[in-house]
C-alpha cells in the first residue's frame, strides 16, 4: 500500500484521536464547511471557511496553517475508502477493475470537491511560472501513484520496473477527476457510460502491457497473465 496514503488515513484517526471535545468539533465544522464550499465550487481560502464557519481567522489557521493544508484535508476526506482500498486477488486486471469500481463513483460524488482541489493545483502552477507564488506551500497530489502500483503489485517483478511504472503512468492518465472532465464535461457521457469506457481501457492496458512483456519473453505467472 502507497506509503503517502496509508498515513493520510492514519493521520486522520490519529487525530480523530488525540484531539476530543471543543477542539475536535471546532476542527469538524471547518471541514464541513470548507467540504460544503468546495461542493458548491469553490476553492475557499482559510480565511474564507473561518468566517463561514463563524471560528476567528486564528484558530482556524492553527488547525490549517496554508490553503493548500486546508484543501487537502477536505481531498483526503473526500476520498475516504478509496485510501484505503486494498485486494486480495492475484489478477492484477481484476485488482484495478475493483480499484476503478471502488474509487469512481466516489470520485463522481465528490466531483465538485475534486475539481475545486484541480483548480487550487493549475491556479498554483500558473502563479510559479509567473513568479507570484512567493511561499505559499504547494498543493500536493498524487494518491493515484500509490493506489495503482498497490493494483498491479501482481506484475511487479514479472516485468521490467521501467515497463511496470509505464503501465502505473498510463492507467493514470484515466483514473481521478480528469476522467470526468473528458468524458462527462467534453463528451457528454452519462455515468454509466462513463465507468464503461474507464474500465475497458484499464483493461486493454493492463492487457496490452501483459502481453507485450511475455512477447519480449519476461516471464509472467500464467495465472497473472489470465484474462
Amino acid at each position: 500500500m502507497n506509503v503517502s496514503r496509508q498515513q493520510a488515513a492514519l493521520n486522520d484517526d490519529a487525530s480523530e484521536g488525540a484531539e476530543r471535545g471543543p477542539r475536535a468539533r471546532t476542527k469538524r465544522l471547518m471541514l464541513e464547511t470548507a467540504t460544503r464550499l468546495m461542493q458548491a465550487g469553490a476553492t475557499p481560502s482559510v480565511s474564507e471557511v473561518a468566517e463561514a464557519a463563524q471560528v476567528s481567522r486564528a484558530t482556524a489557521y492553527r488547525y490549517f496553517p496554508s490553503q493548500a493544508a486546508l484543501v487537502q484535508a477536505v481531498v483526503d476526506q473526500g476520498l475516504g475508502p478509496i485510501l484505503t482500498w486494498h485486494s486480495a486477488s492475484a489478477d492484477p486486471e481484476r485488482r484495478v477493475a475493483d480499484l476503478f469500481d471502488t474509487a469512481m463513483p466516489r470520485i463522481e460524488a465528490f466531483e465538485a470537491t475534486f475539481k475545486a482541489a484541480l483548480k487550487l493545483s493549475l491556479d498554483q502552477w500558473a502563479r510559479r511560472q509567473a513568479g507570484t507564488l512567493g511561499g505559499e506551500p504547494a498543493f500536493t497530489r498524487g494518491h493515484r501513484v500509490g493506489l495503482l502500483k498497490d493494483a498491479i503489485a501482481p506484475l511487479k517483478g514479472h516485468m521490467p520496473p521501467r515497463e511496470f511504472k509505464r503501465l502505473a503512468q498510463a492507467l493514470s492518465m484515466i483514473f481521478g477527476v480528469e476522467v470526468l472532465i473528458v468524458l462527462k464535461d467534453i463528451w457528454g457521457l452519462d455515468s454509466r457510460k462513463m465507468r464503461s469506457v474507464t474500465q475497458w481501457a484499464a483493461s486493454a492496458l493492463v492487457r496490452a502491457a501483459v502481453a507485450e512483456s511475455v512477447t519480449e519473453g519476461d516471464g509472467i505467472a500464467p495465472a497473472t497473465a489470465a484474462g
